[in-house]
């Protein structure tokens, strides 16, 4: 018996759940407002059609309250009737009189029961109907979805919604693309001897500005300058023979051909003497680029040859952007563009696209670019984190405020319109935004967007829209720009 007990009890349970669970809604999400609802009972019997309210039930039951009202109203005018007969009896002076007012109120008083009796018939009926009316109604909701309900509530005569709109037109919108990198200094330059010998002096310190053809260091001159001497008087020695043999030949005293010797002699003590002070000169070892010295430096006593730094000279004007365009937009970039950087620092300096990568980084697939930096003040330091922010030319798109965009039933971007006085949904590509609003591309030349009302509307609905475009202030001009890149 115990057993039999539990199993009943759990198949009450079981029953009860089922009956609760069937009378709820099933909602299959991603579908969009109102779609994807169906009833328990509709997944189960397989029918999962809207159903809609008999309009002859509801007539019914309007026409049985309308009857009921009348009918109370008729019952309280012949009450009232009565009470006046009533009033009339007790006022009457003779005996005649009172019996013609005793039938009369009689006759009121009958007729006050029966429009009672009637009107309490009328109102079981109504409340019947209106009873009915709820029960049905009850069962439809239970059945159609949120979106058929509201549909219900409205009606189809229900007056059409207001709205507020204003009219966008299409505009040229200033494409910018920002690139995050860093300043590099065009060039690094080491500055070497082109002979052997030990620095004797350094001529510049760490951070020194120097220019083209500056001594940085001066070398031991050795012998060099005796080379030099014995060479000039070899010079000297041969510029004396080749006069006098001039001379002599002039005065036809030395034969013509005397000439030769003394002319080559000549020119090889000339070019001994060019070697022996060039090669002094040397012992100077001079900058061939301008810029700031830095390291390495070298010091007195080194001993140094050819190829050996004397001291680095890092060219600071012009200055060099160096960034990385994405591969999605390096076909914008061209040579010449305009920019503008602005280094970590605040310093704020225009500058110009000079080079564009003609392969990808293997590892980002950007593009490297360099923008050249005027920097004549050397206020703009190699190597310092930088933004920089190229203009990339004009595209044709509109600017919004944020607050009109919305979704469609499908989940679609976009916002709602009002055309011919009815409703149109246009879907939208957010291109950039600004602090003024979104620019979107995917909307006609010019279109009157709702801008209030229009989550309480849908596509197709006739409104009553008023537009404010003349009271909206006036934008002014207005940049979109990309999110910074790497």
């Amino acid at each position: 018996m115990r057993a039999i007990y539990s199993y009943g009890v759990a198949g009450v349970i079981l029953v009860v759940g089922a009956v609760w669970l069937g009378s709820g809604i099933f909602v299959n999400g991603g579908n969009g407002p109102g779609n994807g609802e169906k009833p328990i009972v509709a997944l189960v019997s397989g029918d999962g059609s809207t159903v809609k309210a008999d309009p002859a039930l509801i007539a019914e039951a309007d026409a049985k309250a309308k009857a009921a009202a009348d009918a109370r109203a008729a019952a309280e005018a012949a009450k009232a009737e009565a009470d006046k007969a009533t009033l009339a009896l007790r006022a009457a002076d003779t005996e005649e009189k009172k019996k013609e007012l005793a039938a009369e109120l009689e006759e009121k008083a009958r007729h006050a029961a029966e429009a009672k009796a009637e009107a309490d018939k009328a109102k079981l009926a109504a409340d019947a109907a209106a009873a009915e009316e709820s029960k049905l109604k009850t069962e439809l909701d239970a059945v159609n979805t949120i979106a058929t309900r509201v549909e219900d509530a409205a009606g189809a005569t229900a007056a059409p919604q207001s709205v507020r709109t204003q009219t966008f037109q299409l505009q040229a919108m200033a494409v910018e693309v920002p690139l995050r990198g860093r300043t590099k200094a065009k060039s690094t330059a080491t500055i070497t001897p082109e002979t052997t010998g030990v620095v004797t002096a350094v001529n510049v310190t760490k951070g020194q500005r120097v220019e083209v053809g500056d001594v940085l260091c001066t070398l031991d001159q050795g012998t060099r300058a005796a080379a030099v001497a014995t060479a000039q008087a070899s010079l000297a020695q041969a510029q004396s023979d080749f006069d006098t043999n001039k001379s002599l030949r002039e005065k036809g005293i030395a034969a013509a051909n005397t000439a030769n010797a003394v002319d080559a002699g000549l020119k090889a003590a000339q070019s001994q003497f060019d070697q022996a002070k060039a090669e002094f000169d040397r012992t100077s070892v001079k900058t061939t680029v301008a810029g700031v010295v830095q390291d390495p430096v070298t010091t007195v006593g080194s001993m140094l040859s050819p190829g050996a730094p004397c001291a680095t000279v890092v060219e600071l004007d012009p200055m060099l952007f160096v960034g990385s365009v994405p591969e999605a937009r390096v076909g914008l970039a061209r040579l010449g563009l305009k920019a503008k950087i602005q280094t970590v620092t605040g310093t704020t300096i225009d500058g110009e696209v000079s080079y564009i990568a003609s392969t990808a980084d293997e590892s980002t697939r950007s593009f490297p670019v360099e923008i050249q930096i005027p920097n004549k003040d050397g206020k703009v330091l190699s190597g310092l984190t930088a933004t920089a922010t190229v203009s990339m030319g004009t595209l044709p798109a509109h600017l919004l405020p944020q607050s009109v965009l919305t979704l469609d039933d499908d989940g679609a971007l976009g916002v709602r319109a009002v055309k011919d006085g009815k409703v149109e949904f246009y879907p939208i590509t957010i291109v950039s935004d600004s602090r003024e609003g979104v620019w979107v591309t995917g909307l006609p030349p010019k279109v009157d967007v709702i801008t209030v009302g229009q989550e309480s509307v849908v596509a197709g609905q006739a409104v009553n829209a008023t537009n404010v475009t003349a009271e909206a202030p006036v934008a002014g001009e207005a940049t979109a720009t990309e999110g910074v890149q790497s």
